[in-house]
């Protein structure tokens, strides 16, 4: 099998699902290589960075570390840009072969339409990019014949088991770890610090998904990615807590049958597989193996002791722009709880009164999308204390 060296601009490549991707490009450097590292503000990791793998071009999003990033890598023969536009435009260049989108939150969903429209394969690991604009960027992929490959494991799951017969769909389920919170009840969660909420079990992410993981609305983002990524009906997902992490997602047919992608608890695993479908990359990673495993468990998600999943589903259904508002509140909760302003149960509250509060519309125009991301984010911004 001869596999074309494919090159690849890594947007958020400081973040976690960007330092992995390098890892794998690092593992397959006869397969895969850098060739745009893009980081929104942590320039001394973009540095080592772009001084180990040697990319064509780098971009820091805040323009204030320009200079720092510049005069770091004078003497290295790479490209630095600064700027959310950079970001935008770095993308579209003819060098580069697929765009790993992994940057954190709306601000992932201009680069990507930019790639999108210069013909780009996109290796999906912002799902916010689909939860805000998902109807646009469905329909811009499907115009220009670009291939949406899903990095998130539940995403990747998905759409492995797909391969042959996407049209026979009755179901899916996304399957979620349960969190650090698994099992708890309100008495108990009106009182977790941040601390505790960023002690994932089994996975390690970045603070704003690992609090999303603790409130069960990363299993909502995700909900109303599939719906995009897999065009579906909201009915047609369901969520269900498997807390070893092992079956990554399920797939229900038409005639009754179930598919499950299986593994190990390992972000280079979908990772490899987008970076290299439609082939499989032989790899060394560690195998799973049924015997450390002797149990799998299933849940229902508790939708009291954890709302946020039920607003994740009501904004779904709703459509238009609520989605957006849904997600620029929970943005802003998140990050007001990890900066300790409010409590655990709060990030829940200001999303649903931002919901109750922003005029939504359905709408097709990015505009539309755009004012209500920054209409929302004011008014959530407003709720919490000063």
């Amino acid at each position: 099998m001869i596999i074309m060296k494919k090159r690849i601009a890594i947007l958020g490549s400081t973040g976690s699902i960007g330092t992995q991707s390098l890892e794998v490009i690092s593992k397959f450097s006869d397969i895969f290589e850098v060739e745009v590292l893009t980081a929104h503000n942590n320039v001394q990791l973009l540095t080592e960075q772009a001084k180990i793998f040697r990319p064509n071009a780098v971009v820091i999003a805040n323009k204030e570390k320009f200079g720092v990033l510049a005069d770091a890598l004078k003497s290295y023969p790479v490209k630095v840009y600064a700027g959310h536009e950079a970001v935008e435009q770095i993308v579209t260049m003819d060098t580069i072969d697929i765009v790993l989108a992994a940057m954190v939150g709306y601000s992932g969903l201009m680069p990507t339409i930019s790639a999108i429209n210069a013909g780009k394969t996109i290796a999906l690991a912002n799902k916010e990019t689909l939860v805000v604009a998902g109807e646009i960027i469905a329909r811009m992929a499907s115009e220009t014949n670009v291939r949406i490959i899903p990095v998130d494991s539940e995403h990747s799951a998905i759409f492995q088991c797909l391969v042959g017969e996407p049209d026979a769909v009755e179901k899916i389920y996304l399957t979620a770890s349960g969190g650090p919170f698994r099992g708890k009840k309100r008495q108990y969660l009106e009182h977790v610090t941040k601390k505790e909420a960023l002690r994932h079990p089994n996975w390690t992410m970045g603070a704003k998904i690992t609090i999303d993981s603790a409130t069960l609305m990363n299993k909502g983002l995700e909900a109303i990615e599939a719906r995009w990524m897999f065009n579906l009906h909201p009915s047609q997902i369901e969520v269900v807590i498997h807390p070893q992490s092992i079956i990554h997602s399920l797939v229900q047919f038409t005639d009754g049958s179930v598919k499950a992608q299986m593994g190990l608890p390992d972000m280079k695993l979908p990772i490899l597989y987008a970076f290299s479908y439609p082939e499989r990359i032989k790899s060394d990673f560690p195998r799973f193996r049924f015997t450390d495993y002797p149990e799998f468990n299933f849940e229902l998600p508790d939708l009291d002791s954890f709302p946020n999943l039920l607003l994740a589903y009501e904004a779904m259904k709703t459509g238009g722009t609520m989605p957006c508002i849904m997600n620029a509140s929970n943005e802003i909760a998140v990050e007001a709880f990890l900066k300790d302003r409010i409590g655990f149960y709060d990030i829940s509250s200001v999303i649903q009164k931002t919901m109750e509060k922003i005029r939504f519309v359905k709408s097709m125009d990015i505009f539309d999308y755009r004012d209500a991301d920054r209409e929302a984010r004011a008014y959530a911004e407003s709720l919490l204390p000063t």
